[in-house]
C-alpha cells in the first residue's frame, strides 16, 4: 500500500472494458474511448463468451480483444483483462458507459495527486441518454446517490472505478467464483480492500454518461436479484453494517416505514384505524428523503418527481424484502456464508 507523501509519477492507466452482446452501447462506449484526451496507454476489451459480441473493433486501433470460451460474467472477464494489462493503474469502464473526453486525464491526475488513494470511483451524469421515464428516473438517482456520497468510500464501483494494479493483484481480483454473474462483485472488493486498510476515493467530479435502458422487469430483476439479496449476504458473511450510499439509517428506516404502509393498508379492511399508521408511515417517508424528491423536481420538475415517489417507495419495499431473505437464509443456514473464492479464476 503506497501511503506515502508526495506525487506519483509517470502513471500509466490500462483501461478494461468487458463486453456480452456488444450492440449500438458498446460502439458508442468505444467511440468515447477513441475520442478520449489523453488516450489510455492501453484499452484491453475482453468478451464474455466469444468475439461474436464485440463486431466492429477492427475499426479501432490500440484495442486489445481478449475472449473467454463461454460466459462465466463480469467479474471473470476482468479478471482475465487485469492479468494481462501492463499499466500502472487498471481502470474498468462497462460497456454500456461513455466516458468524458478528459476523463482519463482525470483519473490518471487523481492518483498523481493523492498517493495515499489505492482506489476510486467516479460518478454517472446527470444526463441520461435514454428518454423514457424509468431511465431516466433510474440514471438520475445513481447520479444523486453518487454525488451525495462520502468520498471516504466504502466500497468499489466497476462501472466507472479505477485502482492500482499491485493492489488489484495482492487481492486476488473479483470474485469470479462466488459471483459468476453480474450481482456486487466490485462491492465485495471494495470490502475486502477497506478491510485491508486501503483508501478507496469517491470522486464526483469524474463523471460518465449511463446509456442503459431500464425497464420495470430490469430494475426490480437487478434491484432484487443482483444487488439486494447478495448484498445482504455479503453484509451478513462481514458484519459490515456501513453507513453510506444505499445502506445508510435512512435508508434503513425508509424501509421499515414501507413495510408499515403495506401492512397498514392490508389490515384496513378489518382494522381502519390502521390507515393513520399508513398516513404516518408515508409522512415520515417523505419526509426523510424529501432531498432525494427535491433533486428530482429541479432536474425534471414538478410531474417527473411525483411519478418518482411511488416508485422510490417500491424500491424501498421489495429491497426490504430482498433483506429479510437474506437474513433468514443465513440464519437457517447456520450463520455460514460462502467465503470469498479463488477470484482471479
Amino acid at each position: 500500500m503506497n501511503t506515502g507523501e508526495g506525487i506519483r509519477k509517470d502513471l500509466t492507466i490500462s483501461v478494461i472494458v468487458p463486453v456480452y452482446c456488444g450492440g449500438k452501447d458498446f460502439q458508442l462506449c468505444m467511440e468515447a474511448m477513441a475520442a478520449a484526451m489523453p488516450q489510455a496507454d492501453e484499452v484491453i476489451v475482453v468478451a464474455d463468451g466469444g468475439t461474436d459480441h464485440t463486431p466492429g473493433l477492427e475499426d479501432y486501433k490500440n484495442i486489445k480483444l481478449m475472449s473467454t470460451t463461454e460466459r462465466g460474467g463480469p467479474a471473470r472477464a476482468r479478471n482475465l483483462g487485469a492479468r494481462h494489462a501492463t499499466g500502472d493503474i487498471l481502470f474498468f469502464v462497462d460497456a454500456d458507459v461513455i466516458i468524458e473526453k478528459d476523463t482519463i486525464g482525470k483519473v490518471v491526475e487523481t492518483f498523481r495527486n493523492n498517493p495515499d488513494i489505492s482506489a476510486l470511483l467516479g460518478s454517472y451524469d446527470d444526463a441520461p441518454s435514454k428518454s423514457n421515464f424509468l431511465s431516466q428516473y433510474r440514471n438520475l438517482l445513481h447520479h444523486y446517490v453518487h454525488q451525495i456520497g462520502r468520498e471516504d468510500a466504502s466500497t468499489f464501483w466497476s462501472g466507472c472505478g479505477a485502482i492500482l494494479r499491485t493492489v488489484f493483484l495482492e487481492m486476488g481480483g473479483f470474485d469470479a467464483t462466488l459471483y459468476d454473474k453480474p450481482a456486487i462483485e466490485d462491492i465485495e472488493l471494495g470490502y475486502r480492500m477497506k478491510k485491508a486498510g486501503y483508501k478507496i476515493r469517491l470522486c464526483k467530479n469524474i463523471q460518465v454518461k449511463h446509456l442503459k435502458h431500464w425497464d420495470a422487469y430490469s430494475i426490480i430483476k437487478t434491484d432484487f436479484f443482483q444487488r439486494a439479496l447478495p448484498w445482504t449476504q455479503l453484509i451478513m458473511r462481514d458484519r459490515n453494517f456501513i453507513n453510506d450510499l444505499n445502506t445508510d439509517s435512512s435508508s434503513r428506516v425508509s424501509v421499515m416505514c414501507s413495510f408499515g404502509i403495506v401492512a397498514g393498508m392490508a389490515l384496513a379492511i378489518w382494522l381502519p384505524i390502521t390507515l393513520l399508521v399508513v398516513l404516518i408511515c408515508a409522512i415520515l417517508l417523505f419526509s426523510l428523503n424529501r432531498s432525494v424528491y427535491g433533486f428530482f423536481y429541479r432536474k425534471r420538475g414538478s410531474w417527473f418527481a411525483l411519478k418518482v415517489i411511488p416508485w422510490h417507495w417500491l424500491y424501498y419495499f421489495y429491497s426490504g424484502v430482498a433483506f429479510a431473505i437474506g437474513v433468514s437464509q443465513h440464519i437457517l443456514g447456520g450463520g455460514k456464508t460462502q467465503e470469498a473464492g479463488s477470484s482471479m479464476a
